[in-house]
């Protein structure tokens, strides 16, 4: 615990922590501007007014539970971004101030080090889930109701997507940490996270949309190999006709931070530090 509690001291003592907060803040109200504009328009739709093909899954994703999932889970996909620098930065800060020899010269076992900015990076996302929760279960309610939308509150899908919804802002911190012990370099891991969320996320919607369009829909099953998709498909709240189930997403977002944290580990044990 003592290991630990020197991690999160070492964040505290900087502003990486506020300013990560401060961007925060205006990106979730943001998405929630643009979830109210989508709840609102779904509920208004008709299943007559799309494609045939697509009818299925806009019924699915007109549900109340669905329409409701996405708003007490707003503000999910800049978050995980978020946690997933703090990630990187939990490690990388240590190169970066050239303190990481202090630290190993501390605390000769490094497995125990990385097991300890395993666990400040987890408490960290913890922290940002909570707030961005709390807030949409604040402001949630008023959304679905200007929307039409029952608030679903007792629903287990609802709450299922919440859950799972803290289960992606963990996981996403272990990977950050993962990207950070590989790329030593803070502004080359940051970038390099920033793409692999960005990129991999609008590209790979872009290449399976169109790949769907020429080879089936069982295409749509392809997203799972995408992480920031993996944890959209997360929070879905109902199951998605032509998309893989919840828990295959959880699933594979579960391997990749194991992955993730196992190379770390192995990685900052077997490197030289200089």
């Amino acid at each position: 615990m003592n290991l630990v509690r020197s991690e999160l001291l070492k964040i505290r003592s900087t502003n990486t922590w506020w300013v990560f907060g401060l961007i925060s803040l205006p990106l979730w109200v943001l998405t929630l501007l643009f979830n109210w504009l989508q709840t609102d328009a779904m509920s208004g739709l008709e299943s007559g007014d799309v494609p045939a093909d697509q009818a299925a899954q806009f019924e699915a994703l007109q549900q109340a539970d669905s329409l409701a999932a996405n708003i007490y889970t707003n503000g999910q996909f800049f978050g995980l971004l978020i946690v997933m620098l703090l990630g990187i930065i939990v490690v990388t800060s240590e190169f970066f101030h050239q303190t990481v020899t202090t630290t190993f010269l501390t605390v000769p076992h490094r497995t125990a080090v990385m097991t300890a900015k395993l666990i400040a990076a987890a408490i960290l996302a913890m922290v940002f889930w909570l707030v961005t929760t709390a807030l949409n279960l604040v402001f949630g309610p008023l959304v679905l109701n200007a929307s039409d939308v029952p608030l679903q509150l007792d629903s287990g899908g609802v709450w299922r997507a919440i859950g799972l919804n803290a289960l992606a802002y963990l996981l996403w911190s272990v990977l950050g940490v993962g990207i950070g012990v590989l790329i030593r370099s803070q502004i080359g891991a940051t970038v390099t996270g920033i793409l692999l969320y960005l990129g991999g996320s609008i590209g790979a919607v872009a290449v399976l949309s169109i790949l769907a369009s020429r080879y089936g829909d069982w295409i749509n099953n392809l997203q799972l190999v995408v992480p920031s998709l993996a944890s959209s498909l997360m929070v879905s709240g109902t199951e998605i006709p032509g998309s893989p189930p919840q828990w295959a997403g959880a699933a594979v977002l579960i391997g990749y931070a194991v992955v993730a944290g196992v190379i770390g580990t192995l990685t900052i044990r077997r490197r030289d530090i200089s």
